[in-house]
């Protein structure tokens, strides 16, 4: 059996309808899956705004979750170098800290971790796809510096299909590929949820990558089983 290593090579950004709406448990629950199928991995989350001081710095959880993830041994600044330690939109975040970001230097570090070429890498956002990072940018520039194809979380509750749809719709209009979407079940009782995703499905000009029932908090290596890899990741032939 023969492969082009390079052809195996994918990288994502991750992005979500909202904050909150389980980007990093997907991130999380993907490396896993991708790990598990023979696949090196690597994940960034450039931009963090919620952290606790630690003896070793600000740290944030996301990004240790994404890091504990990773096949490859990435450090913690790696894999989020602007780590802040209000819980704020980024700019806002940025601000009270003292710091300014900048989405060419966002992508420079992004770059760094690219360059390391895992079998995956993700690239997860912050809030969702129009987060500002400064007055005149948001994290949709450096998702359209990077050129990468996007996966979207959406996070299912009463009003997702509003969210997913405008959210495609700006990614599409940014000029960027919509790789796939997850159905990430946020209300356990939610009504009619398979009726919303049959909805999605149908509007979406993406595949589903998966479809993940309502999971407690640190459980993403049981939900790896449910992502259909195949979506995403070519096999070698």
């Amino acid at each position: 059996m023969s492969f082009n290593a390079a052809a195996l090579r994918r990288s994502f950004f991750i992005t979500g309808t909202d904050t909150g709406v389980g980007k990093t448990f997907f991130s999380c629950a993907l490396l896993h899956a991708a790990a598990n199928a023979g696949h090196s991995t690597a994940a960034i989350k450039p931009v963090a705004a919620g952290a606790e001081p630690m003896d070793e710095g600000l740290r944030n959880d996301d990004a240790l979750a994404l890091q504990a993830a990773c096949t490859l041994p990435l450090s913690y600044g790696e894999v989020n170098p602007f780590c802040l330690p209000a819980p704020l939109s980024p700019h806002l975040a940025a601000a009270e800290a003292g710091r300014r970001l900048h989405a060419d230097r966002i992508v420079g570090f992004c770059q760094g971790v690219l360059m390391q070429r895992a079998a995956l890498t993700v690239v997860e956002g912050a809030g969702g796809w129009r987060v500002p990072i400064n007055d005149n940018e948001t994290l949709a520039d450096v998702a359209k510096r990077l050129r990468l194809p996007v996966i979207m979380v959406v996070g299912l509750r009463l009003g997702c299909l509003n969210h997913a749809m405008l959210t495609a719709e700006a990614i599409g209009r940014d000029g960027l590929t919509l790789a796939g979407w997850v159905a990430n079940t946020l209300d356990p009782a939610m009504l009619s949820r398979d009726g919303n995703i049959a909805t999605l499905e149908r509007e979406l000009m993406a595949p589903m990558v998966a479809d993940i029932p309502w999971f407690p908090v640190g459980r993403a290596r049981e939900a790896a089983s449910l992502i259909d890899l195949s979506v995403l990741l070519p096999r070698p032939t």
